[in-house]
């Protein structure tokens, strides 16, 4: 007998997107363990390694458990890196489930061709990421953290097509990397760069996970 396909989890919990096109709206998180990038200024270091071995079964069980108490029209499956695993299986029965799904990743891993909406994160030193995002991303986000330049950002912006646009993140929210961000913003606007956008995460300015 085939064994029922599983994911390595760190938590699932109910919140709302703080980051990216999508912020502000109710969502589930399903937060997949292990990460091949592992970025010092990356703040769910916990989701690096370990996790639970978790049948996609009951991932959705717990997803349609708390939408009771909190009803979201989208999960959001993250990390870690949550291409590293085969999110496949899962993406297929929550959309079974008459939920949308998307996906944060690093961009290093083959997109899933189901997911409704893909965030891609290229991440430091080279910000490198696989071919098939240029199709599939429905947005490009950079974390505005100490090493990023500004020819990362526009190297970054040239590759995908102009309608994606490019979110800078402030890496969780410090005073120094939204003004990097603000400066990034200014001097790619006065090069004629544009699709460019500053964002923050919404999450931690209300206290929620």
């Amino acid at each position: 007998m085939r064994r029922p396909p599983t994911l390595k989890t760190t938590e699932i919990f109910a919140s709302v997107q703080g980051e990216g096109l999508r912020q502000g709206e109710p969502t589930i998180f399903v937060r997949l363990s292990g990460c091949n990038r592992r970025c010092s200024f990356c703040d769910t270091k916990k989701a690096w390694r370990g996790g639970r071995e978790t049948p996609v079964e009951k991932i959705v069980e717990e997803v349609l458990l708390l939408r009771r108490g909190f009803p979201a029209a989208w999960v959001c499956l993250t990390g870690g890196e949550p291409l590293a695993q085969d999110v496949g299986p899962l993406v297929r029965r929550l959309h079974g489930e008459g939920l949308k799904v998307q996906v944060e990743t690093n961009g290093t891993f083959p997109p899933d061709p189901a997911a409704d909406w893909i965030t891609v994160s290229p991440k430091p030193p080279d910000y490198d990421f696989h071919p098939g995002f240029l199709k599939r991303a429905r947005e490009v986000k950079l974390v505005v953290c100490r090493t990023l330049t500004p020819d990362a950002v526009r190297t970054v912006r040239r590759a995908f097509p102009p309608a994606v646009p490019l979110i800078l993140q402030p890496q969780s929210n410090a005073p120094w990397s939204r003004k990097k961000a603000l400066k990034i913003l200014t001097d790619a606007s006065r090069s004629g760069l544009s699709g460019i956008r500053v964002s923050v995460q919404l999450h931690k300015i209300y206290g929620l996970r």
